[in-house]
């Protein structure tokens, strides 16, 4: 038995992969790995988080389709309010600003050519329960 969870790795549904790499690449801090359109998956990766992009033709296989939302996990609200700044400034596009959130999360969301939201966050309850 292993002793501890692999780390996930998500699937991302895009149009085309050399454009979605391209933005996530460009816009997001992302490095592309490997792929291309033509074989209908890539591989992107920043510090210690991998996703995979995905065309039509490869899903239709597996039946899946978009858009998606990808949960990003921060150390702080700090951290969430300097990437959403660095993204900015590179020119991504967003569909809110960072806020907190009754949820207890502080959050923004940027979106991609596709409609996929990536949805950074960092959970500020914990902070919360030391103030008490």
């Amino acid at each position: 038995m292993p002793s501890s969870f692999p780390q996930a790795i998500p699937e991302i549904p895009v149009t085309n992969v050399d454009r979605a790499a391209d933005y996530y690449v460009r816009c997001l801090g992302f490095t592309f790995d490997w792929g291309n359109n033509e074989g209908g998956i890539g591989g992107i990766s920043q510090d210690g988080c991998r996703i995979f992009l995905t065309n039509a033709g490869f899903r239709r296989q597996y039946g899946t389709a978009g858009p998606a939302t990808i949960w990003l996990n921060r150390n702080s609200k700090a951290e969430v309010d300097e990437l959403y700044e660095r993204w900015k400034q590179n020119g991504a596009t967003f569909e809110a600003e960072p806020q907190d959130k009754p949820w207890h999360l502080r959050e923004f969301i940027a979106t991609d050519p596709d409609r996929n939201q990536l949805r950074v966050f960092y959970d500020f309850s914990s902070d919360q329960d030391e103030e008490s």
